[in-house]
C-alpha cells in the first residue's frame, strides 16, 4: 500500500523461524518478490528469490538471516513498497542455566581429586 512505512513497522516487530508474513494486496497492480539485500536497494525485480502473485500470499521464514521483499512492479519499490526484516533461529524455549551446588568448607579442597572439583545442578532457567 501507497503511504505505509513498512520499515517502521517492521522495526517493531522481532521475527523468528517458523514465523509467516501474510501479504494482502491487488495483484492486478501489484506483487511481492523476494530478493537478494543488492537488489532491494536497487529495486531490482529482474533477479528474484521467489515471487507471490496471487493477491493473498502467506510466506513462511525458513531460515534465519535478513531477508528482503519488495513490489515488482516498475517504481513501486522506489516510492517505498519494500520490507526488509531480520529473521532469528527459532526459540528453543527455556534453557538450563548452571546452578551452583552446595558451598563447600575450605578443608574440602585440600586434594584435587575428581571428588572435590566443583558440581554444578541443571535448574529451570531463571528468565
Amino acid at each position: 500500500m501507497m503511504g505505509v512505512d513498512y520499515q517502521a513497522w517492521a522495526s517493531s516487530r522481532t521475527f523468528q523461524v517458523g514465523d509467516s508474513l501474510v501479504f494482502e494486496y491487488n495483484n492486478e497492480f501489484h506483487d511481492v518478490t523476494e530478493v537478494i539485500p543488492h537488489d532491494f536497494e536497487l529495486c531490482y525485480s529482474s533477479n528474484p528469490l521467489a515471487r507471490y502473485q496471487t493477491g493473498s500470499d502467506t510466506v513462511t521464514l525458513t531460515k534465519p538471516g535478513f531477508q528482503n521483499f519488495i513490489c515488482g512492479v516498475p517504481g513501486h519499490c522506489d516510492i517505498g513498497q519494500k520490507l526488509h526484516i531480520l529473521v532469528f533461529p527459532a526459540s528453543l524455549g527455556p534453557v538450563a542455566a548452571p546452578v551452583p551446588g552446595p558451598v563447600r568448607s575450605p578443608s574440602s579442597y585440600m586434594s584435587p581429586s575428581p571428588t572435590n572439583a566443583p558440581q554444578y545442578q541443571m535448574g529451570p532457567s531463571p528468565i
